[in-house]
């Protein structure tokens, strides 16, 4: 961040351009006023050269035009923030407030209801507060009681509403909200005016019919003598041009009020309904943050609410030590979702008109915002739309005990009963509390899940009791069978047509019998967990971790670890002891990125991607083919690795195996799948978008993960439900590695750090700045010996201890390492961004390196057997070296790049004794090769780029798309 502070003389020069007379109006019909082109004049803020304007807006927004020439017109400094600050609300708060003094704040209220209400009152809007003025615009400003709750006690804060359209470029009128209003204790007046226009600035206020008026409600239409702006392709506007805004308004006491967007002026049950106003009694709640109201495919109102926190916000004691210490406390004192969700609704049937209350209300952790810091009410409703589909693909329609379940579900929904509540078979819907609108509601649900409409199924709930109900809707679904029945996906899913696989195509999410977090007691999930005694993950480059077996491990010569600790850490393959120097005569020629039939001697053809997101199956040599057992949209690229926990009954048996894929994408979400079906078991949105790949805890009962954000996330492994978020300073793409002596998990960040995070007490034991340059891969532990090694952009190998982060040792490099580091018994090795494959021993002395044609992004992956390790290059070959000496083995040309780590594993399952070598080109095509010669095997091309690595268990391999998808490709017909 710095401070840019222009010159005296360019000051002077700008300020001239303001030093106009305003001619006054008065208001009539409308009132003018004179002012440069929607700036606000310095003196309307009092600006002096000593201000400190902070630039929020991007430059493609146009209120940044104003920040700008704030300053520059009043000599004061503009502050400019690095974005991945200003996504973290705490950091960016300190940096502002305790490190730069703002005094200028311009801000989109949704962006400053990101700071949360206690670093507001606290921090924001203190008594001791930096900040001069608080000027609110780019949507409603918030009501009176909201913006006292969020002022502290003694806060001179000078609050502005501020509003104006882009086609007449920035403000349009301004109010200064007075001390007075912001102290009052009058519940009554809840609005902010927005206030008297600017300078050379008319507002008019018109009626549906086009004429201008004076009481009443309409809408806003700006413009001005010298208010012109051309639009697209306009080339000359006539001067007094009015554009309309899309905003309705209401004229009270010669004040405008602003009610909503016209397109947000719905009719609903015959009732006119503004939705922004309702979004404003929504907010108003005690128990509500922020919120957003909007309408589902026209007909569903849907309020999103972020709940306060009523245990305090996540904190973390930052100091200036080499070892930090940092403690974030997470009570569970707020209520459950349901009880939260139930409290709010009847609230707001107490308050509004029964057309006015949502019929859904979505538990969301923050409101998505577009890049200029609106809310995107596009991804709400996406989030809306997903958890509709994951509602819909867990209800089991198969037998009538299952459907008796799901609709008394349903009905408790409906009415605001709790889950405890017993449903007679003979209730009366009406009778038990309903009413017309909650009958029409329960029915468009019920029409939801099962999939058939039905003209009499309205009658019945209004009618009948609930046996009468479910009779019907069994009637019903056995003579007219759902959509999800007839069809094999919808139509946002992209399937391929394949002749040769039995396995059925995996509708959206669709499990009828997996289990939603929600159906999980927390109770039953702790006690299960505690039960387990054998728990094994399964992460990139073919590791497998194995835990919970502290009583009967065994060491063996894949293990990292001797014999301590309750974890072990092996690879996914089988040993084998040859290592003969051979040369796949798929890689003849090894110089070249040709992609030709001498190496791949059945080439891939892709198919038209609106037929299909993959290519039918390719058979290689010996008979095998892949194909896809089901795919997962995610809504945005994949570009993490998957991680598989794989979870066994007490006694070890496979009877009681459940295995969960646990992988996140661009669009904030982490979703955990049942690696079988492919069914949505849980989905949470964190902060930002998600590349860094997750990790496991020692105790099994957590899945971790890094976040665009900053946040290291801690999510229980059973319901996605947010344990901990530990902040760092910077965007975290590292993937986590655990200790499996202490359980500390080790991740690096974008600010240049290594964090080891105690997530038992919550706490950061050591931090370790690692030179220069952000710590993009992943730390690699070996456990036995004590050492961590890290890498960063920079070009440095550190080697820590795991314990305290001292530094052991230290390699420099010229270039950026981007590939992780692996280590085995006797070496680490490393990609490097200079096309060489590094090898070092333990100590840190260079044991060889091996040069490809192109830089080295993947991460290695060494053998179980611990004489090879096979990498990817940007040449488009995989490489298969001797560890000893990095003398090649084999070589194979891939397509494409190779940005993802290879994976070998145990090819046993698949029909091949010894091991195999999944990888991933970035243009799509994943291949299987002979671990031993490197011969193709099989291959298959997905619609999409790669750079996620896949991961193998038994006869699943899951790798993430740049199409949005999550794909599991299984092995068809076996090696000869």
């Amino acid at each position: 961040m710095q401070h840019v502070k222009k010159s005296r003389m360019l000051t002077f020069s700008l300020l001239l351009q303001f030093q106009r007379v305003p001619a006054r109006g008065h208001w009539h019909i409308y009132y003018t006023h004179l002012e440069p082109q929607g700036f606000p004049r310095p003196s309307l803020f009092q600006m002096t050269p000593d201000d400190v304007v902070f630039l929020a807006s991007p430059l493609t927004f146009d209120p940044s035009v104003v920040e700008i020439f704030l300053a520059l017109s009043s000599g004061a400094r503009l502050l400019i923030v690095p974005t991945a600050i200003k996504r973290m609300p705490n950091r960016l708060a300190h940096v502002l407030f305790k490190k730069h003094k703002t005094t200028v704040l311009q801000v989109t209220p949704t962006l400053l209801g990101r700071f949360r209400r206690r670093v507001l009152q606290e921090e924001v809007l203190s008594a001791g507060s930096s900040l001069r003025v608080l000027a609110l615009g780019g949507e409603a400003c918030p009501s009176l009681a909201l913006l006292r709750s969020w002022r502290q006690q003694g806060n001179c804060t000078h609050i502005y509403n501020i509003y104006g359209i882009t086609e007449v470029s920035c403000w349009a009128c301004c109010y200064h909200l007075p001390e007075s209003l912001l102290q009052s204790t009058d519940m009554a007046e809840s609005s902010v005016p927005l206030g008297p226009p600017l300078m050379e600035t008319t507002v008019e206020l018109r009626d549906e019919d086009g004429c201008v008026i004076t009481q009443g409600e309409g809408q806003v239409f700006i413009g001005g003598m010298d208010r012109v702006c051309l639009l697209d392709d306009e080339v000359t506007v006539a001067p007094g041009t009015m554009r309309s805004t899309g905003d309705w308004v209401q004229i009270r006491d010669t004040h405008l009020y602003f009610l909503g967007r016209r397109d947000r002026l719905v009719k609903r049950h015959g009732q006119r309904l503004h939705l922004d106003t309702l979004q404003q009694v929504v907010m108003s709640l005690p128990q509500v943050e922020a919120c957003a109201v909007g309408l589902y495919e026209g007909s569903r109102l849907v309020a999103f609410v972020v709940a306060c926190s009523t245990s305090g916000e996540q904190k973390a004691t930052h100091s200036s030590s080499p070892v930090e210490h940092q403690v974030e406390h997470l009570e569970e004192t707020a209520p459950s979702t349901r009880g939260l969700q139930k409290a709010i609704l009847h609230r707001l049937s107490q308050v509004l008109p029964s057309h006015s209350v949502p019929d859904t209300l979505v538990l969301v952790p923050a409101l998505p915002l577009s890049s200029h810091g609106k809310v995107s009410m596009g991804e709400l409703m996406k989030i809306y739309q997903r958890q509709r589909a994951g509602s819909e693909s867990h209800s089991a329609l198969g037998d009538m005990e299952t459907l008796r379940e799901r609709l008394q579900s349903l009905w408790r929904e409906t009415l605001g009963l709790t889950e405890d509540e017993a449903i007679q078979e003979d209730s009366n819907f009406l009778l038990s509390g309903g009413d017309s609108l909650q009958a029409l509601r329960l029915c468009d649900d019920i029409t939801t899940v099962v999939g058939v409409t039905s003209s009499g199924l309205l009658e019945v709930i209004l009618d009948g009791s609930f046996s009468d109900i479910l009779r019907h809707v069994t009637i019903a679904t056995l003579a007219f069978p759902s959509e999800h029945s007839r069809t094999s996906h919808p139509v946002s899913m992209k399937r391929l047509a394949d002749p040769v696989s039995s396995a059925q195509p995996k509708r959206q999410h669709t499990d009828p019998y997996s289990t939603t977090a929600a159906e999980w007691p927390l109770g039953v999930v702790v006690s299960s967990l505690k039960k387990a005694v054998r728990c094994t993950v399964v992460r990139r480059a073919g590791e497998v971790v194995e835990m919970g077996q502290s009583d009967s491990l065994r060491t063996n010569e894949n293990s990292y670890s001797d014999s301590e600790g309750p974890i072990k850490r092996t690879r996914n393959t089988q040993e084998k002891g040859a290592n003969e120097s051979i040369e796949s005569n798929h890689s003849q020629t090894f110089g070249s990125n040709k992609w030709t039939e001498s190496n791949h001697s059945q080439a891939v053809e892709t198919n038209d991607p609106s037929a299909s997101s993959v290519t039918p199956p390719s058979r290689e040599a010996g008979g095998l083919g892949l194909v896809v057992s089901w795919e997962s949209d995610t809504g945005r690229c994949v570009d993490a690795s998957p991680v598989l926990l794989v979870q066994r009954g007490a006694d070890g048996s496979s009877g009681g195996t459940r295995a969960t894929v646990f992988i996140g994408s661009h669009s904030h979400r982490m979703q955990a799948l049942d690696l079988t079906t492919g069914g949505l078991l849980w989905e949470r949105v964190l902060g930002d978008r998600i590349e860094s790949s997750s990790a496991v805890s020692q105790c099994g009962r957590l899945v971790v993960v890094g976040c665009y954000d900053g946040g290291v996330y801690f999510l229980c492994v059973e319901s996605g439900e947010t344990q901990w978020v530990f902040e760092t300073g910077d965007a975290v793409k590292s993937c986590p590695t655990v200790d499996p002596l202490t359980g500390l998990v080790m991740v690096g960040s974008h600010d240049g750090h290594v964090y080891a995070l105690d997530p038992q007490v919550r706490q950061c034991v050591w931090k370790r700045h690692c030179g220069c340059g952000a710590v993009f891969s992943s730390p690699c532990l070996h456990p036995s010996l004590r050492q961590l090694y890290v890498a960063t952009l920079g070009g440095h190998l550190l080697c820590l201890n795991p314990d305290t982060g001292a530094v052991l040792w230290t390699y420099s490099r010229k270039t950026p390492f981007f590939s992780s580091p692996s280590c085995s018994s006797g070496h680490i090795i490393i990609g490097s961004v200079d096309g060489n494959i590094c090898c070092f021993s333990h100590t840190g002395e260079m044991v060889w390196q091996y040069v490809t044609n192109g830089p080295v992004f993947s991460s290695p992956c060494i053998t179980p057997d611990k004489q090879r390790v096979v990498c990817g290059s940007h040449d488009g070959c995989v490489y298969c070296l001797n560890c000893t000496d990095g003398s090649l083995v084999w070589r194979y040309q891939t397509p494409s790049r190779v940005y993802s780590s290879p994976c070998v594993f145990d090819g046993s399952a698949w029909g091949k004794e010894g091991t195999l070598v999944g990888l991933a080109s970035t243009d799509g095509t994943l291949c299987i090769l002979d671990g031993e010669d490197g011969t193709l095997r099989a291959s298959l091309s997905l619609l999409g780029e790669l750079f996620s690595s896949p991961v193998v268990w038994e006869r699943s391999l899951v790798v993430g798309c740049r199409n949005d998808f999550v794909y599991c490709v299984a092995p068809t017909g076996e090696l000869k």
